[in-house]
Formats: structure tokens, sequence, C-alpha cells
């Protein structure tokens, strides 16, 4: 796999699946989710949220070590940020947002162990 398309999909997803899963969890209690108003679904999000947040850190690894350095440094100030609140929050909301994106970062950080060279 080519490593910039592994490291934009692995960085996207993740970051948008830890931003999403931040923004749940800062909803007041009564705005929050009936799947969050228990703890086994607080503790849902916060796990998300983390494994968004490693998956990230292990695709921003992954990319300072076989891209230069500048694509990296860029897309987690600039582009991936602005992709997930920009498009996706504002297209599914936060719920479908972090639903959608567990999965694909999942996917990501297998694609991500697999492929490190």
């Amino acid at each position: 796999m080519e490593p910039l398309i592994l490291f934009l999909f692995a960085g996207f997803v993740s970051m948008s699946a830890a931003l999403s899963a931040g923004q749940l969890n800062k909803l007041a209690d009564e705005d929050k989710p009936a799947f969050m108003q228990n703890r086994n679904g607080m503790v849902l999000v916060i796990m998300a949220g983390n494994l968004g947040a490693l998956t990230l850190i292990g695709a921003l690894a992954y990319g300072f070590r076989t891209l230069e350095w500048w694509i990296p440094l860029s897309s987690i100030l600039l582009s991936f940020p602005a992709l997930s609140v920009g498009i996706t929050q504002r297209l599914f909301g936060d719920k479908l947002n972090l639903f959608i994106t567990l999965p694909l970062t999942l996917l990501s950080a297998g694609l991500l162990y697999q492929f490190w060279q």
C-alpha cells in the first residue's frame, strides 16, 4: 500500500473519531445521547476517543518515518481537523460520525501494523 494513502486514511479517521468522542464527552448530561446515559456508554465513548488518539499518534509516527516531514505536520495541524470538523461532523453529527469512524480506526490501526516497515 502506498505510504501517503495509508497515512492520510489512518490519520483522518482516527482524528475524526477522537474529535467526535471529545465533543460527545463535553455535552451536558441532559443533552447526551441515550446510549451515553449509563456508565457503559460513557466508557465506550472514552475508549473510542483514546483509541482514536493512539491510532493518530501511530499514523503520525508512520508519516514522519516514511514521508517528508511537512506532509504529516501540515495534515495534523490543518487538513485533518478542518475536514473532520468542517465536513464529517457537520454532515453526520458527532454520534453517527463516531460510529462510522470507529470501525475505520480499528481497520487503520491494523493496516498501520501490517505495513509498518
